[in-house]
């Protein structure tokens, strides 16, 4: 039997990087695949080749940053597979290094609202429904950022250290109620998070200076087999967790 077999799960930021990564892999293991994002071309070539290779899949547009999407996001999944198994809040943007000086209260509300929000929207509308089935996994892609000052700017960082601490109070608060709730903190990953980045040159010039000390960049399937087994019963004693993946980065 697969891993996944007959779980529904909920991947936002899923039509490219991780969130891809992620949802191609538990369609294999069996899941009802919902895959939420901002670019509909997108979610319909990552549906398209999960259906391609036998698995289920739907597509929905989803902001994060909106409560309204959120809730449609939740509603729909419940409408079309009756269940919602696997929560995983992989949507994030970054603040191009940003350091306190230079962050603008525009900039500031939108990293909290796609990287903080999101989640505390999408993780207090599942609750109440892996509440009434007596189970649940919620998944947060954080990062190390959300370990250390030194990854990304002060948005970024911030945000990434509040999605740790909302893991860890959710699964504390629910682990005698069937639900799990867990972060990865990846470390560098070939993802287009930064693509249009235009970074500031002092944080950057700041943030890079331990770069060196990086073993390697990692990949999108190394942070997707990571992310199922917290999905599934291999993890089943780890809650309210965060692993760190970063090929040995931050163990210097």
């Amino acid at each position: 039997m697969k891993k996944l077999e007959n779980k529904t799960a909920i991947i936002t930021g899923a039509a490219s990087g991780m969130g891809k990564a992620i949802a191609q892999l538990f369609a294999k293991e069996g899941a009802n695949i919902v895959v939420a994002d901002i670019h509909k071309n997108k979610i319909d070539e990552v549906v398209n080749s999960i259906i391609n290779e036998g698995g289920k899949a739907i597509g929905l547009v989803c902001n994060v940053a909106s409560e309204l999407d959120i809730t449609n996001l939740i509603e729909h999944t419940i409408k079309k597979f009756k269940t919602l198994d696997i929560l995983v809040n992989n949507a994030g943007v970054m603040d191009d290094f940003m350091p306190i000086d230079y962050v603008t209260n525009e900039l500031w509300d939108r990293v909290m609202d796609v990287n903080l929000n999101g989640p505390f929207y999408a993780c207090r509308l599942s609750i109440p429904i892996m509440l009434k089935q007596g189970n649940g996994i919620i998944i947060n892609i954080a990062s190390v950022g959300g370990l250390f000052g030194s990854r990304a700017g002060l948005s970024y960082t911030t945000s990434k250290h509040a999605l740790i601490g909302l893991t860890k109070n959710i699964g504390f608060m629910y682990a005698q109620k069937g639900i799990r709730c867990n972060a990865i903190a990846p470390g560098g990953v070939n993802t287009n998070i930064g693509k249009d980045m235009k970074p500031n040159k002092f944080g950057y010039e700041r943030c890079v200076s331990g770069g060196s000390n990086m073993p390697r960049t990692g990949e999108s399937n190394e942070i997707a087999t990571t992310a199922l087994f917290l999905a599934c019963n291999d993890s089943s004693f780890i809650n309210g967790a965060v692993i760190t993946a970063d090929g040995g980065w931050t163990a210097y």
